[in-house]
Formats: C-alpha cells, sequence, structure tokens
C-alpha cells in the first residue's frame, strides 16, 4: 500500500471523518485486519478560520505549503488537504512538492461528469459558495451551477464554523438543512454538492430528496484507490 499524506485540522471534526473513513475504506477493499498508512499533521486552526484578506490568504499559503513539504520529507506519496475551503490555494500547494496532490473539486467533478449530471446546487462556506474559484473548477466538467442565495449561504456557514467544527450536531441545525435541501430541490438541479467536508455530520447523502455529492466521500474514494494503488 502507499502511504498518503493527510493535512488537517481544517477542522479538526473533519479530520477525523478523514481518518475514520480511510481507514474503513481500506478495510471494506482488503479485509478487516488492515489499516491505511496514513502520515497526518493536524494544523492549528486559529490560524487559518475564517479568512477573508489577500494577507490571511498568503500566510496559510505558507503554512499549508509547508505542511506539505513536511509530509513529503516524511514519505508521504501523494497530498490530501482534508478541507474545501483550502482547496482554494491547492495549485500553489501542489507547486510546492513533487508528489500529486488529489484535488477535492477535481475528483467531484470527475464524479458528476461521470454520472451523467449536467446541473447541480452548491453548499457549503461562504467562501465556498460565493467565490469564483469553487464554481468554475467545477463548470469546467460540464456543469451549470444555480445562483446562491446569500440569506442560506450565510446560515450555513454559521453552523458549519459555530457548531460543526467544534463536533456539536443539534437537531435545530438538521431540521435547518433539511428545510434548505427541500428547498433547492425545488430549483431545475439534477443533483446538490456537499461542499463542506463537514456538513455530511448533519445530511445523509443516501437518504434525501435530490442527489447529494458528499465532496468529502468522494475525495475519501480517491484516496482509498491511491493507497490501494488502483489511482495512477
Amino acid at each position: 500500500m502507499r502511504k498518503i499524506g493527510l493535512i488537517g485540522g481544517i477542522s479538526w471534526a473533519s479530520t477525523e471523518l478523514y481518518y475514520r473513513h480511510l481507514n474503513k475504506g481500506v478495510q471494506k477493499r482488503i479485509g478487516t485486519s488492515c489499516s491505511a498508512p496514513i502520515l497526518l499533521e493536524s494544523l492549528n486552526y486559529c490560524e487559518l478560520s475564517r479568512l477573508t484578506t489577500p494577507e490571511q490568504w498568503d500566510h496559510a499559503k505558507a503554512i499549508l505549503i509547508e505542511s506539505a513539504q513536511r509530509l513529503e520529507a516524511a514519505g508521504a506519496t501523494a497530498l490530501m488537504i482534508a478541507a474545501n475551503s483550502m482547496h482554494k490555494i491547492a495549485k500553489e500547494i501542489a507547486g510546492a512538492v513533487s508528489i500529486p496532490l488529489l484535488h477535492i473539486v477535481d475528483e467531484t467533478g470527475e464524479k458528476l461528469k461521470a454520472d451523467g449530471i449536467k446541473s447541480a446546487a452548491v453548499i457549503g462556506t461562504q467562501n465556498v459558495m460565493t467565490e469564483p474559484w469553487f464554481r468554475q473548477n467545477l463548470v469546467r466538467y460540464g456543469l451549470t451551477l444555480a445562483p446562491y442565495d446569500a440569506a442560506r449561504a450565510e446560515a450555513i456557514d454559521n453552523i458549519i464554523y459555530d457548531e460543526l467544527m467544534q463536533g456539536k450536531v443539534t437537531e435545530n441545525s438538521r431540521r435547518t438543512m433539511r428545510t434548505f435541501i427541500t428547498d433547492i430541490a425545488k430549483q431545475d438541479v439534477q443533483a446538490l454538492v456537499l461542499a463542506s467536508t463537514e456538513l455530511v455530520m448533519l445530511v445523509d447523502p443516501d437518504a434525501n430528496v435530490l442527489p447529494v455529492y458528499d465532496t468529502t466521500r468522494i475525495h475519501v474514494a480517491a484516496g482509498v484507490d491511491w493507497i490501494l494503488g488502483d489511482a495512477p
């Protein structure tokens, strides 16, 4: 098996999901006594939360590049970032190492394209929902994306940052997300993209009115493929 480097801490709740499901994915494929070879660096989220200015993003870029280089030096054969938002600077991080970076948006776009999805809505943190980098990456895979709702984006952002990133799951937020998804399903879209690695804590991808493409699940599957040598 190939060893993978996981940049985590963005948030710890998301990192826990990645660690658990990378191991479960390997076990499912080759046996329950097996574990995934993972090098994990969990960063201090205080330095990476709610970035808004170019200076803050430059600081984050330096932190993640250093993390990626440490993981490569420690023997990782590929990298994963356990957060959608930090893929805004994925190109720069990938350019600073000689091993591949498994990109969460590319993996999701490939899956949507393979399934013949032509239109989708995206929900996640505000920077993922509202900034062009995430949406433009998905559009490259032949998708038409529904416009975001600003009030909904703010409410989802608060749920992610104030609750899910602290490992809190409330019934009130679960109901809120169910209402949002029901409203989104009334739009002319074929699927919903869960573009926050924590949202799966509230939303069951297998039990919704729309087909749900969970970026965490798709990204983890790509990681398992890499570990087991099924990816080039």
